[in-house]
């Protein structure tokens, strides 16, 4: 959905189900035929519409989830509608046992894991001088010890089998764009920023790649609020050179060329799908 200066977006469920419209749309067919794909937070938002597009291009998908099941079935009926095959696995990534779960439910079910897709995450807002010890934990161990072991438990097993792989993080702008009394969030997407670095060069011998796609204001549910609230919406549009919000199908279409063989010379890098955010900030 797009919008300008002066038009307010809306936010019917219509409009949050173009995302998942969107990802089918551009789909590009049997690109990833044969490939398996693990998605985390793949019930709603980025990481649903993530899920539809690499299925919607042939890949076998895991659909991670950790608190929201009406939301992971809602996505696996959608690959269903595709006639497409989906499984959903239940697991908090920010304890080291769900991580194992997944990767080991995915090589029962599917035999093989060749793309992982670390979209999973968590913000919570707070002058810094008021950030709690328990609210730091829970941002950084979903957002950057959560990618970071599931990652370790996906790559165990493509370097022992000699098998290639790719690996793509779910960052955001602010791995690199200030986002005051977000410290935690931004903290994590930093930290999420070198661990990719370093991966893409220690795992590239292997033929892994690594790369971060980072998405800036982007409709989702979890944005309504924002969303519904002209005035505030306003102030963001204003800084965004394209004028509009995106859309989770313009994330999952970066993520999925980054899944696919075109982009195998690809890796330590990040993409910004954010309108021209990040080069026009201004503190609202």
């Amino acid at each position: 959905m797009s919008t300008n200066s002066s038009t307010t977006p809306q936010t019917d469920t219509s409009t949050l189900a173009g995302s998942l419209e969107a990802a089918r749309k551009f789909a590009v067919p049997n690109r990833l035929a044969g490939k398996v794909a693990l998605v985390t937070g793949a019930s709603s938002g980025i990481g649903q519409a993530i899920a539809v597009r690499l299925a919607a291009e042939g890949a076998r998908v895991v659909i991670g989830y950790s608190g929201n099941p009406a939301g992971a079935n809602d996505t696996r009926a959608a690959i269903e509608q595709m006639a497409k095959e989906s499984i959903v696995v239940q697991g908090d990534i920010s304890k080291c046992e769900a991580t194992k779960k997944l990767v080991e439910e995915t090589y029962a079910k599917f035999g093989r894991c060749d793309i992982l897709v670390n979209n999973a995450g968590l913000e919570i807002g707070a002058d810094f001088w008021d950030v709690t010890e328990a609210d730091y934990d829970k941002v950084l161990n979903l957002n950057l010890k959560g990618a970071f072991f599931l990652t370790q438990e996906f790559v165990k097993r493509l370097v022992a089998t000699k098998q290639p792989g790719r690996i793509i993080n779910i960052s955001s702008v602010h791995e690199d764009m200030v986002f005051p009394h977000f410290d935690s969030y931004s903290a994590s997407k930093g930290g999420l920023r070198m661990l990719m670095r370093n991966l893409s060069v220690e795992l590239g011998p292997h033929n892994i790649t690594c790369n971060n796609v980072a998405p800036g204001a982007i409709i989702t549910p979890i944005n309504k609020s924002l969303l519904n609230n002209k005035e505030q919406l306003q102030a963001l549009l204003n800084n965004i050179p394209l004028g509009r919000l995106g859309n989770a199908g313009e994330v999952a279409g970066m993520t999925a060329y980054l899944a696919s063989e075109e982009a195998a010379y690809i890796t330590g890098s990040t993409f910004l799908i954010d309108g021209g955010l990040i080069r026009n900030y201004h503190e609202q």
